[in-house]
């Protein structure tokens, strides 16, 4: 049986109280092979073939894995970087930018980005500049919007979320739904030609980080899913679809966690 959204949100809060009751965000070994563990789910839904055990070789000694691809090994180091970076600025409680925004852009793309020629004229993508050109999203696609509405629409976005970061008294599920909702509308506007579902999901975590509340991984082998409830959401605007995607991505996020602790 399916559960409801309120039944899901009753048992994330349930089981964050367990997840909390252990400290595993106090252990700072646990938190770094976290966050490799979402790096390395956030590349492979982008198509890397590497391993979390391949990763970690990577991370902690150098090690390549043999028989992979040298680009895969440069996105995941190049998503490490853009995920300490988002660490660090989120200790500040940085305010949102078009500038911050780019930056993180310019990390996850720093090894893989290039310059584009376009009619609308030329960017470089490795610089996170945004895209001044049409993008689908794979063969036969969804059109994403003009690229002449991205400014704008990027102010806009920077501008509601940082209303929404000085509201006082939110709830828990209410401060996943602005991570969640941030993810939705920055992936929506698509404002660069590379890199928008690694970004995207990295502002998701920034947040988290933020607020201080446990990162959520969106898992590889819920990647169909994953992309059905953007899509939906994005057909229909109502971001319930999605919303409720994550709920569930992040209840498993957690009881992963306790398990993990737990040796089983």
């Amino acid at each position: 049986m399916q559960m409801d959204v309120k039944d899901i949100w009753l048992e994330i809060e349930r089981k964050t109280e367990q997840f909390e009751s252990l400290h595993l965000r106090e252990n700072l070994d646990y938190e770094k092979f976290a966050i490799y563990s979402i790096i390395t789910h956030s590349t492979a839904i982008e198509g890397s073939t590497l391993t979390e055990q391949e990763t970690e070789l990577l991370f902690e000694n150098g090690l390549t894995a043999k028989g992979k691809p040298l680009l895969h090994h440069l996105m995941n180091t190049d998503l490490k970087d853009a995920y300490m970076f988002a660490m660090e600025r989120a200790k500040e409680k940085l305010a949102f930018s078009p500038d911050f925004l780019k930056k993180l852009n310019a990390l996850v793309m720093k090894s893989t980005g290039s310059v584009y020629s376009t009619p609308g004229g030329n960017f470089d993508a490795s610089k996170g500049d945004f895209r001044l050109c049409g993008v689908t999203a794979g063969t036969s696609g969804k059109s994403y919007m003009n690229y002449l509405k991205i400014p704008e629409k990027i102010n806009e976005f920077c501008e509601n979320l940082n209303r929404k970061l000085n509201a006082n008294s939110q709830s828990l599920r209410e401060l996943y739904e602005i991570t969640f909702n941030a993810h939705l509308d920055l992936v929506t506007i698509h404002p660069w030609a590379d890199g928008n579902g690694r970004v995207t999901r990295l502002i998701m975590n920034f947040l988290q980080f933020y607020f201080k509340i446990v990162p959520t991984k969106v898992f590889l082998e819920d990647r169909a899913e994953y992309i059905a409830s953007l899509r939906e959401s994005q057909d229909t605007n109502d971001n319930s679809y999605f919303l409720k995607f994550m709920a569930l991505e992040h209840l498993k996020t957690l009881e992963r966690g306790v398990k993990l602790s737990s040796g089983e």
